[in-house]
């Protein structure tokens, strides 16, 4: 059955590479076409066995190999079922690494990075390559794109590298290609060493020409003042750097979200959490056992963030109408960065520059001494600053605040409240309701819940108040999603567009813009292992039709709730309180929010104890 099902995925896969021409015209121009993996002996083994592993735990578990003429080993990619997941949701910033395989490291390891909505980094799939050719890379971005359901990211960061620009173009042509800040950094010294003496003079004037030049134009004098104050024409790295100003100046960044993946040092980056589990040295049987461990981490800390956000409220710290906004819309982690620019807001001071449907302010930040740009757009209520943090980090700036509230405006735009950020994120809807209803169905999740834990404790005193309070769940809980099913036909049939932007704008509000937006139809696709390249299973659902759970007591030494279908998950996150109540957060793998879709929950232990 296995070797049946491996030879449909098969073909599906050869089908999905031979769709891209590149692969072949790659191939075809690679010079070093028998380039292999170096490993030490064995190393292949532990892979394998590390891929049967994975994948006997979790079919969705995805892995590819790449073989060269002489079959053997060149390219092998791997990603497990979280990382599917995780990906669905935030998908629109997506660091490609290459720093260890750059660097030297023993083993050959790069690395595909997101961040989720508590500003965690989430690892999106893990490879080992055998060269920077662009062939490898364009195997590599091609074969993730397919484990990735065939789904490109908004933006990919990645070194500033001609074979990985060719790559990124010829695999996501429809995708922002950016690279990070502090991989353009770092090369500095090593690339402009002759100018070690006068480094800190020039390092001022290229910072300044780099984070305050307020217009194309700007950075363009300043650009080349720089370059021939110090004789850096002729410098071929240099003149790079200025055809792929577009790729890296943060003036060129507007109506983009780095969501904190491009940062001015390494060390302040989301990538450098995985800097703990590789050194230089590193074994690749070191890091197969350190792979487990990164797993773990991760689900473990992204499961205490979650508990946290279900079951504590961030403290208000001022009157600012726009903390009170976001208090149970933002994340906790966003929430208190958010407030730190409230909170900074009083320490600017702003100057009207001129005046017009588009309104520059000058504003100056008595608290880093420094004066920002600062644009407004009454019309469409757009706004940018100098400062860029909106487009480095994802949300507003305390210079954009202080603007918006000398401006009469009291509230966030809707446009600038990521629902990557949000309690909402790994909802498969948009936000289309007011925030006030997002703050809301938190503050009924968070009741609900508080009342499901002291049920649990009354109904697990004895059988018999434990079969009567499963009985009172489980027709609370057929009315509910009978109910909510009502709901969602209604809003099918009539067609109903919740748009934030609409919403913002207009003065009139009607009941009908509570309703849910239109659903799809729920859609699969399944890839399993095939030899040379082997594949776990990939599984998107875009939606299906909420069914109703049954809730059972089962006789036996395993009393407690049936095994239930993913789509039926969904209606128990309430339940799913009090077993985070009652157990350590170490025992899940996932812990999904109040928002969370059915086929992304999994409960590891289906059986309640009586």
């Amino acid at each position: 059955m296995r070797r049946r099902k491996n030879s449909t995925a098969g073909g599906k896969l050869f089908s999905a590479y031979q769709n891209v021409d590149c692969l072949e015209n790659f191939m075809n121009r690679q010079q070093d076409k028998g380039r292999s993996l170096v490993l030490e002996p064995g190393n292949a083994q532990l892979l394998l066995e590390l891929f049967m592993h994975m994948q006997e735990e979790n079919p969705k578990f995805f892995y590819a190999v790449d073989l060269n003429e002489e079959h053997r080993l060149r390219n092998v990619f791997w990603v497990d079922s979280k990382g599917l997941e995780d990906f669905c949701y935030f998908s629109d910033v997506v660091s490609f690494d290459t720093t260890y395989f750059t660097s030297k490291y023993k083993i050959p390891l790069v690395l595909f990075i997101g961040v989720n909505h508590h500003m965690q980094p989430t690892l999106l799939g893990c490879a080992l390559i055998a060269d920077e050719s662009v062939f490898t890379f364009a195997w590599l971005l091609q074969t993730w794109f397919i484990a990735m359901g065939e789904r490109a990211p908004q933006v990919i960061l990645t070194d500033q590298n001609d074979a990985l620009k060719a790559a990124v173009a010829a695999v996501f042509p429809g995708t922002r290609h950016c690279f990070c800040l502090w991989h353009v950094l770092e090369k500095i010294p090593k690339q402009l060493e002759f100018l070690s003496t006068w480094h800190d003079s020039f390092m001022e004037k290229f910072n300044k020409c780099i984070y305050q030049s307020w217009t194309e134009d700007q950075f363009e004098k300043r650009w080349w003042k720089l370059v021939d104050r110090f004789k850096l024409r002729d410098i071929k790295w240099v003149q790079s750097l200025y055809d792929d100003r577009a790729s890296w100046v943060p003036t060129f960044m507007r109506d983009i979200s780095f969501a904190g993946l491009s940062t001015s040092s390494r060390s302040e980056s989301l990538n450098s959490f995985f800097d703990k589990y590789v050194q230089v040295d590193t074994s690749l049987s070191e890091f197969i056992e350190q792979y487990q461990l990164i797993l773990e981490d991760r689900h473990e800390e992204e499961a205490k963030a979650n508990f946290d956000a279900w079951h504590e409220t961030p403290e208000l710290k001022s009157p600012s109408p726009f903390e009170k906004q976001l208090l149970l819309v933002y994340t906790h982690e966003i929430y208190q960065k958010f407030q730190f620019e409230v909170l900074g807001a009083s320490a600017c001071h702003l100057k009207k520059e001129n005046d017009g449907v588009i309104t520059t302010y000058d504003v100056k930040d008595f608290e880093n001494n420094q004066n920002y740009m600062v644009e407004w757009n009454t019309s469409n209520s757009d706004i940018c600053c100098s400062c860029h943090l909106f487009e480095y980090k994802g949300y507003l700036c305390r210079h954009a605040i202080v603007v918006l509230q000398m401006s009469g405006v009291f509230s966030i735009p809707p446009k600038y409240i990521l629902k990557r950020w949000t309690n909402a994120a790994l909802s498969k809807y948009p936000i289309s309701e007011k925030l006030e209803e997002v703050q809301s169905k938190v503050r009924r999740f968070n009741d609900l819940c508080r009342r499901a834990i002291i049920l649990g404790e009354e109904g697990s005193l004895s059988q018999e108040s434990y079969y009567m309070a499963l009985g009172a769940l489980s027709e609370a809980l057929k009315q509910c999603v009978n109910f909510n099913n009502s709901v969602e036909n209604a809003a099918l049939a009539t067609h109903v567009d919740c748009n934030v932007e609409e919403e913002y704008q207009s003065t009139t509000t009607s009941n009908d813009k509570f309703s849910d937006p239109k659903m799809k139809t729920g859609k699969k696709a399944a890839r399993t292992g095939v030899a040379g390249r082997s594949l776990g299973s990939v599984e998107n659902i875009e939606g299906n039709k909420r069914k109703v759970p049954q809730l059972g007591a089962v006789s036996g030494s395993n009393d407690g709730f049936q095994q239930m279908e993913p789509n039926d998950l969904r209606s128990h996150n309430a339940m799913q309180m009090q077993f985070h109540s009652m157990v350590p957060a170490t025992m899940f793998h996932n812990v999904s929010s109040p928002f969370h879709t059915a086929t992304s929950t999994h409960l590891h232990d289906n059986h309640l104890p009586p």
